[in-house]
């Protein structure tokens, strides 16, 4: 091999790599430790770049809607203004609607647990009705069950005692717990209004900021090279949009369905429940049982067994849209066959837990295409059918 100037940076890179490669092997704590500090250090630009992309899914359309709503009116004042306005109008449209969805949700748990509180007492005379004909029942067989009472009057005094004797330590375990949630709260807000500035950013100069990529890109790289990056990122860019917008559609679909189930059964709160599981479900495969315990809690504080009702008929109903309504919705919008989609959600989730799942069908749906496009120029340059 020629030691030309080529060839020596090259030798130099792999030197480097292989020392850093061997010091990351002897010493995988503090290598954790170094790239837990880079992340934490990256991570309110890196969630300001997921809230830029999320938001930008929205202010495509919106955008394509102020141009209509101008016509051929639509001038350089009114291009001036499209970016400030839509922008300004995507933002509210996301904040009204998790505003929407609280101001739906907090009500109805309030009522439920106050319709629980005045039902409580009747509840309890039932539960000891069930629990003595058991009890008569296994006795006639042979088998004997505790007695079941509860006095409310004695259950007071068993608090109030509870509270004197570790209510001094549970009050400083409290106050330790809050300090400590209470940190981590508002670390948790400088990000998110840091990663927010920074996605407003985002937003605003996304063409420049593209031109910009674009250039380093170019510069940098060969112009083979530049060309395959910049494919690939169209590529990943379409597939995660379309992945979003698949998301949505899908989440609609799952809420609509939990609405006329709940119908049919005559489940309570079925509006509350559906909109909270169609929510929910945005979050890939798994996500609708989240919904699916809220909703048995709150249908559990009103009827016990039309919550093991509603239980049974959600996960159902999960399972069904978990394999068969998500692969064919959202696969079809990134271009990944419905098996690839169950099996990148699967995988991913497995990996990486939550963040697998919600990365893994795009970034699969990449590599698919990838991998097709390379597949099939082989078999092109072999002279065989694609």
């Amino acid at each position: 091999m020629d030691l030309n100037r080529k060839n020596m940076k090259r030798l130099l890179l792999l030197i480097t790599f292989g020392v850093v490669l061997a010091w990351v092997l002897t010493h995988p704590g503090q290598a954790g430790g170094l790239l837990s500090g880079f992340f934490s250090l990256l991570f309110p630009f890196l969630l300001g770049g997921c809230l830029a992309f999320l938001v930008n899914v929205l202010l495509r359309p919106v955008e394509r809607g102020w141009r209509r709503l101008w016509g051929k009116r639509y001038g350089p004042r009114q291009d001036r203004a499209r970016r400030p306005v839509c922008l300004l109008v995507s933002i509210l449209i996301i904040i009204g609607a998790l505003f929407a969805l609280f101001f739906v949700i907090v009500p109805s748990l309030r009522d439920s647990v106050v319709n629980f509180a005045n039902l409580l007492p009747q509840r309890i005379l039932h539960l000891q009705g069930w629990w003595n004909q058991l009890s008569t029942f296994l006795a006639d067989h042979g088998a004997y069950l505790p007695d079941f009472s509860l006095n409310g009057q004695e259950l007071q005094e068993r608090i109030l005692t509870f509270l004197e004797e570790y209510g001094e330590e549970f009050l400083d375990t409290t106050i330790s717990t809050a300090i400590g949630v209470t940190s981590s709260v508002v670390s948790l807000i400088f990000n998110l209004v840091l990663g927010l500035a920074f996605a407003l950013y985002l937003l605003a100069q996304k063409e420049t900021l593209t031109r910009q990529a674009t250039k380093v890109v170019h510069a940098v790289f060969s112009a083979p090279w530049a060309q395959r990056i910049q494919e690939v990122a169209r590529m990943a860019n379409q597939a995660f949009s379309n992945f979003v917008a698949g998301q949505l559609t899908e989440a609609v679909i799952l809420g609509c369905l939990c609405f006329v189930g709940m119908l049919l059964f005559r489940l309570p709160y079925a509006g509350v429940i559906s909109v909270l599981v169609g929510f929910t479900a945005l979050i890939p495969i798994f996500g609708a049982l989240i919904g699916v315990a809220i909703g048995a809690l709150l249908i559990l504080l009103v009827n016990p067994i039309q919550a093991l009702w509603f239980v049974i008929f959600l996960v159902v109903l999960q399972q069904i849209e978990g394999n068969v309504i998500y692969p064919r919705v959202v696969g079809k919008s990134v271009g990944l066959p419905g098996i690839w989609v169950l099996a990148a959600v699967t995988l991913g989730g497995n990996a990486f837990g939550l963040v697998g799942m919600l990365f893994a069908v795009p970034l699969c749906s990449v590599l698919y295409a990838l991998a097709r496009r390379w597949v099939n120029g082989r078999l092109k340059r072999k002279g065989l059918p694609e």
